[in-house]
């Protein structure tokens, strides 16, 4: 795995202007994206996703190998998605388009045109649809979005390795798609401060026991992390787990952020992965991992807490947009929006160091960020 500060770059990188870094506006290229579990790619199944306006379907072979392609046939522009996997003799495993049969290996090369005569001499291994590399880990699987959609080189850098995923399959999973561009999803859910007026239940906090809080924090690859630390003490939920609970929350680009809390030998995972659906759409997907007993009886409550949540946080967003229809100038303070900074910080100097040609040089200086909360 690459360090943090000296990612390979891809030696074809793109020399053309760099796409727009501006708050709310364009993509984190090159980079793996959070695309389903694995459990719900089944062997055989053709799934249609979106990512960043691309149709992209998700795949498993019979044999068990997971793929993806650009989800549009090149013949009429039918979706393979609704078409069939299939097995010829001499072709392989194949998937049939549903509107002339015209099939395609898992890598995107054309196998047979079906309407072709024997006179008729047409190459049909010329014709290839846009394959993506993909990546099936820990559960998860994640799909590489180049800057360049030509480029057949390999990704220069793995997806993101999650501490704490234990106990076999994930034990909750809840998602929610929010009407707002990526990077207002991302500092949205990672903003300190909201939480007492946005998210007001009994079991969490309220802004009658708001307190100066002060977190530690130090760049992790890719991004940051608030160093392992004690709950805060209006933080209610944490105290089901008994014990002295520690807890350590990070983020990654493109858009990854995990609490993981152990308990003694115990751990819950809380990840959430953000998914850039289109300019003005982000799915995230809140998964949970545990071995700690009192998750599976607390489940029920957690989802509803978490389902609670992702409600509250896409309303905010609803409101939000109100606003941004003016398009504000945005005031960012410190310290409760430092957090909110890096992410932009990073996104910038990802795309630079790209453009550029060189290594990632992460942006983020450990420090002690105060806010109240």
């Amino acid at each position: 795995m690459p360090s943090a500060d000296s990612a390979p770059v891809s030696s074809n990188a793109p020399e053309a202007k760099a796409p727009p870094t501006a708050f709310g506006k364009g993509f984190v290229l090159d980079a793996w994206y959070f695309v389903a579990l694995s459990r719900d790619v089944a062997k055989g199944s053709l799934k249609r996703y979106e990512i960043m306006g691309e149709p992209v379907l998700i795949g498993r072979t019979n044999a068990g190998a997971v793929y993806g392609m650009r989800d549009i046939c090149p013949h009429r522009a039918a979706p393979l998605s609704a078409g069939r996997m299939v097995d010829k003799p001499g072709e392989g495993e194949t998937i049939e388009c549903p509107y002339h049969g015209w099939r395609f290996r898992p890598d995107g090369v054309c196998a047979a045109i079906p309407s072709l005569v024997e006179e008729q001499a047409f190459e049909a291994n010329r014709i290839r649809v846009r394959s993506y590399p993909v990546v099936e880990s820990q559960g998860l699987v994640f799909v590489f979005m180049r800057s360049d959609p030509r480029s057949e080189e390999a990704p220069d850098h793995a997806p993101p390795v999650f501490p704490g995923v234990v106990g076999g399959e994930a034990k909750l999973v809840e998602w929610m798609d929010f009407d707002s561009h990526i990077d207002h999803a991302v500092v949205g859910l990672m903003d300190p401060a909201h939480g007492p007026f946005v998210h007001q239940q009994w079991w969490w906090r309220s802004e009658h026991s708001m307190h100066e809080k002060a977190k530690a924090f130090e760049p992790r690859e890719f991004g940051f992390a608030m160093v392992r630390h004690a709950p805060s003490s209006n933080s209610r939920a944490y105290k089901i787990l008994g014990g002295a609970p520690a807890t350590e929350i990070s983020f990654r680009l493109p858009g990854y952020r995990w609490e993981h809390i152990q308990v003694g030998e115990k751990q819950v995972l809380a990840l959430t992965c953000l998914t850039p659906v289109t300019e003005t759409k982000t799915r995230i997907t809140q998964i949970f991992w545990s071995d700690h007993w009192v998750f599976n009886i607390a489940k029920p409550f957690l989802r509803m807490g978490v389902v609670a949540f992702l409600k509250q946080d896409g309303g905010m967003v609803n409101l939000q947009n109100e606003g941004l229809r003016y398009d504000p100038a945005l005031i960012w303070i410190d310290d409760a929006d430092k957090q909110a900074k890096w992410y932009q910080q990073l996104k910038r100097e990802w795309t630079k160091s790209r453009v550029e040609g060189r290594g990632f040089v992460n942006p983020v200086k450990a420090g002690v960020l105060r806010w109240k909360s």
